[in-house]
């Protein structure tokens, strides 16, 4: 089988790295000084590539992957989570259901989250609606809410992308109620995260739950998750919903 190690998956993610590419992804994911992935590091490995190399590993054990996590190399974070969601996925099947391992994962996961490892924008987006919101689909979802609460950007954004598991499961409400709670946020990644969930929700879920949260919070929506959530709506729509905006 090979050796099952993170310095293993470190090794064969610094067989596939590209120096140019990581001068571009360094800015690309505003690693800069008083960016929101300031200090960021990055050895160049585009993410399929990083997805070819998680295909050999799926089998890491725990303690490898926070090896993974607890690195300041962000091909090596992902690598690493992306290797959790393979796990999870694997526990959720019907015919191999594990809910003691799905119940491990969701809790390292967490762990994660609340130790800062989950840490910039891709990482969350590749995570948190296939863990969490497949782990709390069916439980009680007050652990949303208490990391939206947090206002760490992070954290309110793995909330967000969260309830991505539960729209996708035809379940709407908590992305609603989270989305109401956070309206003055107006940091970008929080804007981007609220307006594409809501627009997820017309799309997959209910198309009148999105115009009807629109026609309430509309006046109160940043331009950003206005935009994203009025983005597969028609013309007259989007023009109808901005309209309502409060002028800045």
């Amino acid at each position: 089988m090979g050796d099952l190690s993170a310095r293993a998956v470190g090794e064969a993610l610094a067989d596939l790295s590209d120096p140019k590419d990581a001068v571009h992804l360094q800015r690309f994911f505003k690693t800069g000084p008083g960016e929101y992935g300031e200090g960021d590091v990055f050895i160049g490995v585009r993410v399929p590539k990083t997805r070819t190399v998680v295909k050999r590993f799926g089998g890491l054990e725990l303690s490898e992957v926070r090896v993974l996590l607890d690195s300041e190399v962000h091909e090596y974070r992902l690598a690493g989570l992306l290797i959790l969601v393979t796990q999870f996925e694997k526990s959720s099947k019907q015919r191999s259901f594990d809910d003691e391992a799905r119940r491990t994962i969701a809790e390292f996961y967490l762990d994660a989250v609340e130790r800062g490892r989950v840490n910039n924008w891709d990482l969350v987006d590749s995570s948190a609606g296939q863990i969490l919101g497949g782990w709390l689909f069916d439980r009680d979802r007050s652990l949303v809410f208490e990391l939206s609460d947090s206002g760490d950007l992070w954290r309110r954004r793995v909330a967000l992308l969260t309830t991505y598991g539960f729209i996708t499961r035809g379940d709407a409400s908590t992305t609603l109620e989270l989305a109401a709670s956070v309206l003055d946020d107006r940091r970008d990644l929080t804007q981007k995260a609220m307006g594409w969930m809501l627009r997820e929700v017309g799309k997959r879920v209910d198309r009148g739950l999105l115009t009807g949260f629109l026609e309430l919070h509309a006046h109160d929506m940043g331009r950003t998750a206005l935009s994203y959530a009025c983005e597969h709506l028609s013309a007259e729509e989007r023009t109808h919903f901005r309209s309502l905006r409060a002028p800045v």
